[in-house]
Order: C-alpha cells, then structure tokens, then sequence
C-alpha cells in the first residue's frame, strides 16, 4: 500500500498507461481522479477500479482547455478534500498530420502544444496550490525519446516533448522546497493504443526491423510504466527532483 490515503489525478487515464497506472495506484491504496476527454473508456476505468474495491471517481475533461482543468481540480477537493499526486499522462502523436515542421498545418502544431504542453501547464497550475494544502506530493510528467533524440517526422510532438523536460527541471528547483518533487518519465516504443493506430497506418514500418533495432528486442508494456510512475509517486523516490526515467528498452543509448 504504498499511496495509501493518497489522492491522485492521472490525465488520460482511460486507455494506454494512463489506465494502467489507474489500476496500480488504486490498488497501492490511492483514490484515484480519472482525468479523460472520452467517456466510455474512463467511465470503464473508474468502474473497473470500484469493482476491484478501490476508490475512484471520473471527470471528462479536456486537458487543453483552463475551465475544465480548474473543474477537474475543483471537484477533485469537493470529492477528497486533498490532492497529494498529479501525472500529467495525456499526450496525442498524429501521425500523417505531424511530420516535418515545414509540412505541419498551423492547426495541427497548436492542437499538439494545445494538449501536450498546455494540458501538463495547466495542470500543474491548478493543482499545486491544493498539493501545498494537502501537505506536499509528487508530479510525474510525461516525455518520450523525442524529448531526448532526434526523431523525424514529428516535429510538433518532439517540440513539446523537450520542452516538458525543460519545465520538469524548472519546476523541480521551484517546487521541491515546497515539499513537492516534479520528475519525468520518457517511454519508449510502449505497446499502447495510440502507438499502435501510428504504426498501422505507416506504409514505412517494419516492425520486425525495429524490434531488431531494438537492444531489449520487445515491446514495452503500459503496466511496465505504471511501475515507474508508482516508483515516482511513492515515497520510494523521495531524493528525486527534476529527473527524466528513460524507460525504453535500450532505444536511446543506440
């Protein structure tokens, strides 16, 4: 029971590792704020949760935009009267409408910054005033080899993803003299949803040559990340501030 009496707000928690990570903390002993936009798979894992006898509510938020993240936070104190953890899951990668930064409608660069950037900015605004209150916590942001590597064809995704990592070390020396450690996780090649939509429609991917490529020669899984994102949210990781988990099998150092 690592987060016992914990309460935790986990964007994009509807599918992926979001949902993953819904599952472990609850089951670690937290109540668990299922931060998604789509209704049917956050309404399943909040029930999924209570069934296995945990606490959890759902809010249908959109990451992007200020009223809902201030209601999501709101709702969050009504229901819990604290907040100790905040991982900041949502992200959307387009593949066929990201790409080169010459090629990237305007529209499509604004709505990437729009939820992966501003979604983890407004987050963090609503919510540490509450994570002060309630005594101090963690944060636990999301990056990707993008945020660390060059990766063509995805320059509005990569743009945000460095720069959740130069907001993830800014906010750790703000922060964590306020008892609040803001780390970051960067996964990898995780056998999600989203990863898995891009790769279908990519006439170029060969996924045998990319297993290949890769030095664990597999896929990583949602519930692999979870366990790091528990690792960060639990007292387990209290001298961390400000640090990037790189949980990719190998892919970066190649």
């Amino acid at each position: 029971m690592k987060l016992k009496d914990k309460v935790a707000i986990i964007t994009g928690a509807g599918r992926g590792m979001g949902r993953a990570a819904a599952l472990l903390f609850a089951k670690e002993g937290a109540s668990i704020v299922i931060a998604e936009i789509d209704e049917d798979t956050g309404r399943k894992t909040k029930s999924d949760i209570v069934k296995a006898g945990g606490k959890a509510i759902f809010i249908k938020t959109d990451v992007s935009k200020s009223e809902d993240v201030k209601n999501l936070v709101g709702k969050t104190i009504k229901e819990f009267g604290k907040l100790h953890i905040v991982y900041n899951n949502a992200a959307v990668f387009w593949f066929g409408k990201d790409g080169y930064i010459t090629d990237i409608d305007e529209a499509t660069w604004d709505r990437v910054l729009d939820i992966n950037l501003k979604g983890t900015y407004l987050c963090c605004k609503y919510a540490i005033p509450e994570i002060i209150k309630s005594g101090g916590g963690s944060i636990i942001n999301t990056s990707s080899s993008a945020g660390l590597i060059g990766i063509p064809k995805c320059d509005a995704y990569t743009a945000t993803k460095g720069a959740v990592i130069a907001l993830t070390r800014s906010m750790g020396v703000e922060y964590a003299p306020k008892n609040i450690r803001v780390n970051c996780i960067a996964p990898v090649a995780i056998q999600t949803e989203m990863v898995k939509e891009s790769n279908l429609i990519d006439p170029e991917f060969d996924e045998n040559k990319f297993l290949q490529s890769t030095p664990i020669r597999r896929w990583g899984k949602p519930e692999e990340i979870a366990k790091v994102a528990l690792f960060l949210a639990s007292d387990d990781s209290s001298y961390l501030v400000g640090s990037v988990v790189v949980a990719d099998g190998g892919i970066t150092i190649q």
